[in-house]
Parts: structure tokens; sequence; C-alpha cells
């Protein structure tokens, strides 16, 4: 592959390809654009007037959108190929069902083609928009391309078309720009959508209603337009929430464009909600598509100041950071946003049910001020969970979750706890070992634990996991060291069946067998 001055695409196919392709003629495959003829390219009217050959796809009515698009360019003595689909959506008794029919269209296709290179003329097959780009030519591409010199004319896409019609930017700055097509399944186009900064949708028709439903879902239906047919004759555009179904064609694009300057769609004062996102142990690669949906689409962000900083910022969005001992009033400060019609995400590290902020926000939100404030939590990978999956699969069996953090409970109840578990034999995710002002209670911990757990017990010390410092240690029970242990770490205490082995890449790794002996 090379790119020509132009920035045309080359495909010579490679040294065997191109001696059996000697005398051949050219592969081009044409970018006609999204509808008008005069956005065809210089380079692509060159093309199609010099071609020998003009091909183009139709549906089973035989009518050619690509045809008429090139149809000014066309000479009287072009060879013309229509390459009828033997199907569009309809059913099929072909053996191979649809994707077997279009199978061997595909390949009957360019044996017609591959006839004309082979007799020394040039063959431009023309596709609407761009040929790479959700087109027809690419099947013809990919049985071609490989075998015979060829070119590809890009052509502007129907996504720029849309923005276009619509006048307002499509992406900006550091946003990112998420193509799908409607007929993906509703949950995976809710992921994608709750995630995307801006997005288009392509392919509407008859999945409208799904992709409503599921910008909906996604808490972008306010944001969402539509663009029908743009550069065509009854092109339409208009706020995707007001179109009618049963009006929208296949020809026809969801739009989310940017919102830098505009920032997320502020609700009515009815429409306020506080949502409790989890972030992981370290941010946006952790962070699930609902979640990432969740803190795009808030007017306002609330939380501890470090855990704040983990979410990029973005325009329009008001960021209201606080320390981390304050946890019922920024609870209240936010269920308060809300009442004023703010949408509202509360951060919170981890998952924000365990030992973090969801508890915090339904103690106040229970109050009866509260009571019309819609709460949500969204679950997010706890350090336990994190930790684990870096050391193995240390909690493939029952586990126990204790906060060794005496600020909020007395030690004789942590200790009591540790000894309940230990003597079930349960593992021990461990969160709040030890900090600054906290030095005491790893080593108690330690030698509650050894009263039932042998000494060479594995212990996982998970520290900053997912962040720059993220360190996974294993050692015995006997050889926890509390001085090795932070805030930042994340112990997991072995079972008396949880396995330590060391690979042949010296790799050491921690597994709770699923299966318990028999008493």
């Amino acid at each position: 592959m090379s790119t020509g001055a132009a920035g045309h695409i080359e495909n010579s196919g490679g040294t065997e390809a191109a001696e059996r392709a000697v005398g051949a003629g050219k592969l081009y495959g044409v970018g006609l654009g999204p509808g008008d003829p005069s956005l065809l390219t210089l380079r692509a009217v060159e093309v199609i007037s010099e071609a020998d050959v003009v091909a183009y796809h139709s549906a089973r009515h035989g009518r050619s959108r690509a045809r008429a698009i090139a149809e000014r360019y066309l000479r009287p003595d072009h060879i013309e190929e229509l390459l009828r689909y033997p199907v569009t959506v309809e059913t099929t008794d072909h053996p191979g069902g649809y994707r077997g029919a279009l199978n061997d269209f595909y390949e009957e296709a360019a044996a017609r083609l591959a006839a004309h290179l082979e007799a020394g003329r040039t063959v431009a097959v023309l596709a609407e928009g761009d040929p790479l780009f959700y087109g027809s030519y690419q099947h013809m591409h990919k049985r071609l391309a490989h075998r015979y010199p060829t070119e590809v004319v890009p052509g502007i896409t129907s996504v720029s078309a849309s923005a276009a019609r619509l006048g307002t930017p499509l992406v900006e700055a550091e946003e990112t720009l998420t193509i799908v097509p409607g007929t993906l399944p509703e949950d995976e186009l809710t992921a994608r959508l709750a995630a995307a900064d801006s997005a288009v949708v392509m392919k509407l028709g008859r999945t409208f209603p799904t992709v409503r439903r599921a910008l909906e879902r996604a808490g972008r239906l306010a944001d969402a337009r539509y663009v029908e047919r743009a550069y065509m004759d009854g092109e339409r555009t208009a706020a995707l929430a007001d179109v009618d179904p049963e009006s929208v064609p296949y020809f026809s694009v969801a739009v989310l464009p940017s919102r830098v300057d505009t920032g997320p769609a502020v609700p009515a004062p009815e429409g306020g909600e506080v949502t409790v996102v989890g972030t992981g142990p370290a941010g946006a690669p952790w962070l699930t598509p609902e979640s990432r949906g969740a803190l795009d689409n808030a007017t306002d962000l609330v939380g501890y100041t470090t855990y704040l900083d983990r979410v990029p910022v973005r325009a329009g969005q008001l960021r209201h950071g606080s320390d981390n001992k304050v946890e019922s009033e920024r609870a209240e400060f936010a269920l308060d946003l809300a009442r004023r019609g703010r949408r509202v995400a509360v951060v919170s590290g981890g998952d924000p049910g365990v030992f973090a902020m969801a508890t915090a926000v339904l103690e106040v939100a229970a109050q009866p001020e509260y009571a019309d404030v819609p709460v949500r939590v969204l679950p997010g990978v706890t350090a336990a969970n994190a930790a684990a999956a870096r050391a193995g699969a240390p909690l493939g069996h029952d586990y126990a979750t204790i906060s060794l953090s005496d600020r909020l409970k007395p030690w004789e109840v942590i200790a009591e706890r540790l000894g309940a578990a230990a003597s079930a034999d349960l593992v021990l995710a461990l969160y709040n070992p030890g900090s600054r002002s906290r030095t005491w209670q790893v080593g108690k911990a330690r030698e509650l634990l050894l009263e039932h757990r042998a000494p060479d017990t594995p212990v996982v010390l998970g520290r900053d996991i997912g962040g720059p410092e993220e360190s996974v240690r294993i050692v015995r029970l006997a050889d926890l060291d509390p001085a090795e242990v932070d805030m930042r770490t994340l112990l997991i205490v072995g079972s008396s069946q949880t396995q330590a082995v060391r690979r042949g890449n010296g790799e050491q790794l921690v597994w709770t067998p699923r299966r318990y002996p028999e008493g």
C-alpha cells in the first residue's frame, strides 16, 4: 500500500498479484459524496469521465442512487454494469440465509468486474458517500484489490454532510466522535451513546424506535438531532425527539453534536436527580459506559477532590470539591442541588456501595425533605475486585469484606468480625488497613488471623491498583509487615484452600478453588 501525490490509496497487490495483472485494467472505488452531484471531488469526476466501465449497485427495483448522482458525468459509450442486490432486508430461501445470498451476489459481481479488468478495461465502481465507509464498494475491494491495480477516491460522508446541514460543530477540542450503526442491539447502543462525547447513528429507517429508546436511556435524547437525506431532494432536519418513527427512511442519521460551549442539557426544575457514580480504583479505564455517561451528562459534579480530579473537565459543568471527611455534608449539598433542578453526579472511588458515598447519600435522602429527589447508584469496580484480578483469582470462593478503620466503629467490633470470618475459613478482603495515624491495626489483625490460619497463608498486597504507583505483592501471613501497608493498600488474606504458585515465567499467581473439600 502506498499513498499517491493526490492522497489516493494505491494498491498494486504485491509482486505475485502484479505479475498476474500484467496488461489488466485498473479498478477504481469512487466516492460520490452525500447526494448533490456538485459535491463530487475533481478526482472523482476525472475517473468517472475516463473510465471504460461504470458499475453501480441498486436494490431489486433496479434504480440506482449512485448512478443518478453521477449521471451528468456519464458518456454514451460507457459500459454500464448494474449490480442488483438479490435481497435487501427481505426474507430469502437461499440455503445460506441472508448472508449467504449476499456473499454469492458479491462473488458473482466481483467476477463480472474481473472479466472487464482482465480485458484491460478501467472499471469505476460508484459509491455513495465514501467507498470504504459503510459502502457496497468495499465488498468488491476485498475481492479484487489484491489482484488488480486499485485506487480509492474518497468522498464526503453522510456524517460530514449531516453536520454541515445542522450547522453546528460535530467535535471540538479533545472530544471524540463515535459512529455506530442503528442495527446494534439496544443495550449496546445505549452503552456506546452514554459513553460518547459526540456521536452519529447510521442506518436508521426501521431501527429508529430502537435508536430513540437508546438515546433516552443514555440521557441524550434532548441533545439528539435528526438529519434526513442530507444534500438530496426531500432533505429534513429536526430535533430527534420530535420525529415520527413512521416517517423515517433508511437515508437518515441521528447526530449528537459537540457540547463545547453548550454543556450538558440542563433539566427543568422538576427534572433534577442525584446519581452516585463509582469511578473504579483509578479513573477512566475502569469506568463502565453507564458511569461515563452519567458523568458526561451531569450539570454538576460533587465529590472528594481527589476523586473529582479523575474526571475530565467538561465545558458547562460545575465541579464542587470537598474534603474526604464531610460525607454527610457533601450528600446534603448534592441533594439540594437536585431539588433546584440540577442533574448531579456524586463521584465516588471504587464502587460507591462499598465503604463509599452511596450510603451517605441514601442516608440523607431518607429524610422527608428529600423524599421526592430521584437517587440512582451506579456500580464501579471495587478495590477488592481490582486487586484480586491483578493477583489472579483469590476471591474465587466465599469471602468477607471488612474495613480495618476504627473511625466509624470500635476496634472490638472489627476484632470480633475478623475472628468470626477467619474461623469460618473465609477469604478476607481488608479495606482501609492503615494510615499515618493508624499504624497498629494491621499487626493486631495479623495476630488474630494467625490464631485460625497457617503461617504460610497467601496474602495479597495490592497498592494503587490502576494508578502510576501500582504494585502487587504476595507474602506469607506470618511475614506480613505493617510498615508496608498504607491507606492506598488493600489486603486479601487467603483461606485454608487458597493456592499461590509461581509459573514458568516467574509470575506468581494466587487463586482460591471453587470446590471446597467435603467434611
